[in-house]
Formats: structure tokens, sequence, C-alpha cells
């Protein structure tokens, strides 16, 4: 599979998979939508004098989603092989687009100049909606083909990859030194935010429900000061409350040592981020924790879940620590790819 895959434009199939899938889901809806106006069968083919051939309208809807996606597949995977010319590749990604709208255009066109109709034998194709609607895929269809890169141009993305790459190369023990978890406190302290908060606010909510509802929203967030994304990795430590906020940023270069210990909360000014007593803490409950010594004198008291995360994130810190001491890493800075 990865060597199929090594040879199509991975980018390109994505839209090749999803726009005809999506294409034909609309025409469904929208012929759902029309239903109750249609007659039942529906005309499937036409003459001068209206409906000469019929089908139930699950049919007309069913076949005609198929004939957009076998359309559509069938033609805009001509543009994904890499070994074709990109001339090529361009004109097919474009003749692609273009059929898969006429495919639906025709079949729409086909529903609307029934639609209101109650007999199927007095319909006609809606010419107004088959010429908007062929005249808008032609032109969709230029225009995909003339913005398709067809050739494989590197990107920020390839820049990003080589870069992570070429530093795992120089510094084989990256993955190693690396950890990345959740801490948060105990379920009992959720629930007891949510019995102090949720009850109070439906019984204000009758009287005020502006006042309920921030009532709610006030104890989402104190729940959310008590879960924290801790990073650790060759660029340092960092620490964001709620997964998002970013409260601790310390580089490498600047931890002197770092150490589990098990820590209660009241010694550090309780839970959540606090700055107590020369000593910035995020800790999420009492328990297993990693404290961290800094060459400024300062100190950090960070929750590490559990005694093994805690032991295992206290050792990946003094590696690194080391590693930027000898000029093995980033000694400032904060975090760099990847963080």
């Amino acid at each position: 599979m990865g060597k199929i895959l090594d040879r199509v434009d991975r980018k390109a199939l994505r839209f090749v998979i999803g726009f005809p899938v999506v294409l034909a889901g609309a025409f469904v809806f929208c012929a759902a939508l029309l239903r109750r106006d249609l007659p039942e069968p529906l005309a499937i083919q036409w003459t001068d004098d209206g409906g000469a051939a019929f089908a139930p309208f699950g049919a007309y809807a069913g076949g005609g989603a198929a004939l957009i996606l076998a359309a559509g597949w069938l033609v805009l995977s001509q543009a994904l092989p890499l070994g074709r010319p990109a001339v090529m590749r361009r004109i097919m990604m474009g003749v692609g687009l273009f059929l898969s709208l006429f495919v639906t255009t025709v079949l729409a066109a086909g529903l609307v100049g029934q639609a209101g109709v109650t007999d199927a034998r007095n319909s006609h194709v809606d010419l107004t909606v088959l010429a908007l609607g062929s005249g808008a895929a032609v032109s969709l269809g230029v225009t995909l083909a003339m913005v398709y890169k067809a050739d494989q141009h590197w990107s920020v993305d390839d820049d990003r990859a080589l870069q992570r790459a070429l530093i795992r190369e120089a510094d084989p023990d990256l993955t190693a030194d690396t950890v990345r978890l959740w801490v948060h406190a105990r379920s009992s302290v959720f629930v007891m935010i949510g019995i102090a908060s949720l009850f109070p606010a439906a019984l204000i909510a009758i009287a005020l429900p502006w006042l309920g509802g921030l009532l709610v929203l006030l104890a989402v967030v104190g729940a959310g000061f008590l879960f924290a994304r801790v990073k650790a990795d060759r660029y340092g430590l960092k620490v964001l409350l709620a997964g998002v906020l970013p409260v601790m940023d310390v580089p490498a270069g600047s931890i002197t040592a770092a150490s589990a210990a098990d820590l209660k909360a009241a010694d550090y000014g309780g839970w959540g981020y606090r700055h107590h007593g020369g000593t910035d803490a995020m800790l999420v409950g009492s328990g297993p924790a990693v404290v961290v010594s800094k060459t400024d004198g300062r100190r950090l008291a960070v929750s590490g879940g559990s005694q093994a995360s805690a032991a295992r994130l206290a050792d990946v810190l003094t590696r690194v620590a080391a590693r930027a001491r000898k000029g093995g890493g980033p000694s400032s800075g904060g975090h760099g790819p990847g963080s």
C-alpha cells in the first residue's frame, strides 16, 4: 500500500476521492427536497413529446449518485499517477471536474423539469438549469486545470520534516528524551464542582437565565485550571494550563536539577497555577510531582500524574539539562520544532 501511495499525488488523492462523494451526496439531498413535487415514476429519457422512459424516484436518485461517483472517480483518478506528464495530469483533473459537474447538471435539469408535473410523460428537461450548470462546469473545469499544481513542490512542511529528521539524526536519544502527558485533579473534585454549580445554576436560571449561564461558565473555567498539559524534550519544559494557555516555559539550559517528590498542594498555595514563596507551581492536586531548580535560583513544581510518570519526567529533564550544559542541545529560547 505504501509503494502505491508513493506513486500518486497524495494531496490530490483526497480531492479525487472526496469531491465526487460530496457532489453525489448533495444531489441526493436536493432531490429529496423536491420529492413532494415530483411525479411517480420519474422520466429518465425524453423525446419532443415528453417523457419516454421511466424509473422510480429511488432508482433515479441512487442511480444518478452512482453515475456521478463513477464519472468523477474514473476521470479524476487519471490525474493522480506521478509518472504521467504534468500537462496531461492537469488536463485530466480539469476534465474530471467538468464531467462530474456536467453529469450532476443533467440529472438536476431532469428533476427540475418534472417538478410540479403530475405525469412525467408531460415533462421536459429544464433547459435553463442545463445551460447554466453546463457553463459553470466548463468554467470551473478550465480553472482547476490551470491552478492545479501537478509538479511536486518543496513546501514548508517538507522543510519542517527535514529539520526534524536532521535533529533526530544528530541526537539519537531525542525520541527517548521526550515526554507528553496530561495531568488533572481527581474525578471526585470535578463531581464536586458540578454539584456545587449546576444545581444552583438550574434554580437561578428560572429567574435569571443569564446568571445561571454565567455560573456554569465560571465552573467550567475553574475546572479548566485543574487540567494541564506537560511537555518535556530536548528544548526543556513547557506546561500549558487547560492544554492551551502556556504558564511555564523553561529552556533546558536554565535547568540545574529535577527530582520527583510527593507534594502537598497546600504547601505551594493550593491547586492550579500558583506563585508562592519564590516557587512557581502548577499542581492539580496533592501527590506525585516534579520539582525543578533553575539557574537563577528559582524553583518550579509541576504535577507529574503517577509516581512512574513523575520519575520519568524528572529523569528526562535531568538528561536534557545535562546535554544543554555540555553544548549538545539548545540552551535558551524555549521549545523548537514539534513543541
